[in-house]
């Protein structure tokens, strides 16, 4: 007689239940094997050893997707090259077109502020409730303004990539004349960068992308992690560029900075084929050397794109000092940043060799409050700040007294070109062979 369906069910769980309790009775025999193989090497887990793993727990899935952001990117790179809509257009024209772009950043940047403040003012006892009923308008005209310039940032990006194109080939950075390698960026939102420094010396030894728009409390929240759980300086940090393919250049309403920033990130891809950016991370040495390269080259291709394409936005020139300092009524030289970073950073390293961590802790406090107190906003200033501002030596400051920036400053000085300059330092491999670059073109180490 067939079974059922129910009487057919019934048996066939009973034979699961008899198979599972078969599994976990000869899996129990495994238990104490298993339990004896995690206690012999638990201590060369990370969870328990490494520094970075206990950092990644920190950040979490707070990690900036470099995959999805790469992908959207790429695509849309792929669309302007296909349509090439600034062939099409005369000079003046490609002109306007990113400055009407620039200035619609800029009104993002206003209606960002007036908002900010509506939100601002939300838990004062005199909130102004008729700018809070305004709210949904500046939001309405917002998403607008985004959508605007969403459509004209393709057209707009192609353009300056190909006027930093054209500043590059002047100087000689062709192959089969074209510029190479192609100059590729891309506008967007930036990650956050968390660095990390050991507390007794100055050094990046960690860094990991966060993704856009992490509030302050947990930045703060992380950094207080790192420092209490490893024992190490931690601090978040935002980027103005990072050398993916496309470069992320972060949005902005100047032209200048957006020129310049372009450069930058270029030579960091033209240096990607030379010695000196294969080992970008092989030390902090090689790494400062490479900022400052990109810092030095930046500024120069910069400077050839304004006058060219922009000549309303060149800097104005330096005012000139008075020759008579003797007036007891003349107006007191404005705040030197970078002289009194340089001079805190200074002091700082002395502080770490001697071992007064606890005290050179204190003191970057101290002089943290100082410069707030003449205008400069830093949320925090402790050793992973160094380690991070540091690497960018082509100007005194947060380096102290490392001689690199110096060094490549006198090499620059002695090269007939940008591109000769470039050729030349691509190939250091490590310190030594940039303190023998600079002994060569009459450093003092030849004395």
């Amino acid at each position: 007689m067939p079974l059922n369906h129910s009487a057919l069910f019934s048996i066939i769980m009973h034979m699961t239940i008899l198979r599972i309790k078969h599994h976990l009775a000869r899996m129990s025999t495994y238990v104490p094997l298993i339990v004896l193989f995690v206690l012999i090497i638990a201590p060369e887990w990370p969870v328990f050893a490494d520094d970075s793993y206990r950092i990644d727990a920190i950040v979490g899935l707070r990690r900036f997707d470099f995959l999805l952001w790469e992908t959207e990117a790429i695509l849309q790179k792929a669309e302007a090259v296909l349509a090439d809509e600034q062939a099409y257009l005369d000079e003046t024209t490609q002109q306007q077109v990113v400055l009407n772009y620039l200035a619609l950043m800029a009104e993002i940047d206003r209606l960002n502020g007036e908002i900010d403040a509506i939100y601002i003012q939300a838990d004062m006892p005199d909130a102004d409730t008729a700018a809070q009923a305004h709210l949904p308008v500046l939001q309405a005209e917002l998403a607008q303004v985004r959508d605007d310039a969403a459509a004209l940032q393709p057209l707009a990006e192609a353009i300056v990539q190909d006027q930093v194109a054209w500043a590059l080939r002047q100087e000689g950075f062709t192959l089969l004349g074209q510029t190479w390698p192609p100059v590729m960026m891309h506008m967007t939102p930036l990650p956050l960068l968390l660095v990390v420094s050991p507390r007794d010396h100055v050094e990046s030894i960690y860094q990991v992308s966060l993704y856009h728009g992490l509030t302050t409390p947990v930045q703060e929240e992380m950094e207080t992690a790192v420092y209490e759980n490893v024992d190490l300086s931690a601090l978040v940090v935002p980027i103005g560029g990072m050398g993916t393919y496309p470069a992320m250049i972060m949005e902005t309403a100047s032209i200048n900075w957006l020129a310049e920033v372009t450069a930058h990130e270029w030579t960091h891809h033209w240096l990607t084929f030379q010695p000196l950016g294969v080992r970008y991370a092989q030390d902090p040495q090689m790494r400062i050397i490479n900022e400052t390269v990109a810092s030095m080259v930046d500024v120069e291709i910069r400077d050839i794109v304004i006058a060219q394409f922009y000549p309303d936005f060149l800097p104005a020139p330096a005012a000139s000092t008075p020759t008579n300092t003797s007036s007891a009524t003349e107006t007191p030289p404005p705040f030197n940043f970078r002289a009194e970073m340089a001079q805190t950073r200074l002091r700082v390293d002395e502080l770490l060799a001697a071992g007064q961590v606890d005290g050179a802790e204190a003191y970057m406090e101290e002089r943290r409050e100082f410069f707030v107190a003449n205008g400069y906003a830093i949320r925090k200033l402790n050793q992973a700040y160094f380690a991070f501002y540091g690497a960018y030596a082509s100007q005194p400051g947060a380096t102290g007294g490392d001689p690199i920036g110096p060094m490549l400053r006198v090499i620059r000085d002695d090269s007939p070109s940008l591109h000769a300059f470039l050729q030349k330092v691509g190939q250091i491999k490590q310190y030594e062979d940039l303190l023998a670059m600079y002994e060569e073109v009459g450093g003092p180490g030849e004395e």
